[in-house]
């Protein structure tokens, strides 16, 4: 299994990223070794997540995530689906 995540950080940001051990990779976030972006804005919590039963397809969905507005992040966050579609 792989997961798709998004992270809300200390200052706000949203950070979306893949693992196949959801709670492990978090720890490494929080820890400073998750990569440069969360190392430098520090982690505050898991918002979102996915599961998908391939790397291939969790990759997939973690670039389209990537490429949308804060605004519509967050109405994927918030299961507005109507909203989401308009986004």
């Amino acid at each position: 299994m792989y997961f798709v995540y998004i992270i809300e950080c200390s200052d706000r940001s949203l950070y979306t990223g893949i693992t196949n051990d959801l709670g492990r990779r978090f720890d490494e976030h929080k820890n400073g070794n998750g990569g440069h972006y969360t190392n430098a804005k520090k982690v505050e919590r898991i918002l979102y997540t996915e599961e998908y039963s391939s790397r291939s397809s969790a990759l997939k969905r973690e670039s389209q995530i990537k490429k949308w507005t804060r605004a519509k992040k967050e109405a994927l966050i918030d299961g507005n689906l109507d909203l989401l579609k308009k986004l």
